[in-house]
């Protein structure tokens, strides 16, 4: 008798943990950022805002993220492509947004967050709505090069995707000050 092993869900949690500890600090705090904004998790103001560049860009990313909840609606549940433009358009819109930023340098930074904003059903389409975004004019054409030559070849052409929803949600840790700790 065989065995089917699947990794136990704390196995994918420490792998998706990983990942994320992988990624630039600049990065990582984007994606905590980004979360934040999306899931209306405290006060993403006067959590991530250092200056009134960050506050308008938050605020920016607050009124593009209020499209999630209809792209999340819009995922295409097969490749019909009558179901396409009306899920990529705005996907394309909110992924050239965060791509501007320069805090997500890979596709898979990348596809880290947006797993978690639109979930596991977006996954096939996160290629392609990535190498779009990376390809706008808006980005220096370095940016471009550099974003487009992050995305494999195996995540380009993969021939199925996991079903599985993200376990690890990334959130803001207030710092401690050891100092002040009793002993």
């Amino acid at each position: 008798m065989g065995q089917h092993s699947r990794p136990t869900e704390g196995a994918v949690t420490l792998a998706e943990l990983r990942e994320f500890a992988s990624f630039p600090a600049a990065t990582q705090r984007y994606i905590r950022r980004s979360l934040d904004i999306a899931f209306h998790r405290g006060e993403p103001m006067e959590t991530w805002s250092r200056d009134v560049v960050e506050a308008a860009s938050i605020k920016a990313q607050s009124r593009l993220y209020s499209r999630l909840d209809d792209i999340k609606a819009r995922v295409p549940d097969d490749s019909g492509l009558d179901q396409v433009e009306p899920f990529m358009a705005p996907l394309v819109t909110v992924s050239a947004f965060d791509l501007g930023q320069n805090r997500l340098n890979s596709f898979s930074a990348y596809r880290f967050l947006y797993e978690r904003l639109i979930g596991a059903g977006s996954r096939p389409w996160l290629p392609g709505a990535f190498c779009a975004a990376a390809s706008l004019p808006h980005l220096h054409p370095e940016r471009r090069r550099a974003l487009l030559q992050s995305i494999s070849e195996a995540a380009a052409t993969a021939a199925g995707w996991s079903s599985r929803e993200p376990t690890f949600y990334p959130e803001w840790v207030e710092k401690v000050d050891v100092s002040k700790e009793p002993h």
